[in-house]
């Protein structure tokens, strides 16, 4: 289950003992996901994909701008315009 943990700017995904996250910024009306991070026991299990999938809900959600810092992000995001167009 993803946490978001506004406190900390971030999404969160537990598993086991380890976890994978998503940082962001926010702005007034704009966020920036700048990183994005999975422990190595978790890696190819598309844990990032679904944080990012997550991050991105809520800025739609909220009608903010989406700016990506983060290449994992920005690779992401061209990936989905590329397969709904």
């Amino acid at each position: 289950m993803i946490e978001h943990q506004a406190e900390h700017q971030r999404f969160l995904l537990r598993r086991d003992d380890h976890s994978a996250r998503l940082e962001y910024q926010l702005g007034p009306d704009w966020i920036d996901f700048t990183h994005t991070y999975t422990r190595p026991a978790l890696r190819g299990h598309g844990l990032a994909a679904q944080l990012v999938a997550a991050g991105v809900a809520y800025a739609r959600e909220r009608g903010l701008q989406i700016r990506a810092s983060c290449s994992y992000v920005a690779d992401w995001l061209a990936r989905e315009s590329r397969r709904s167009s």
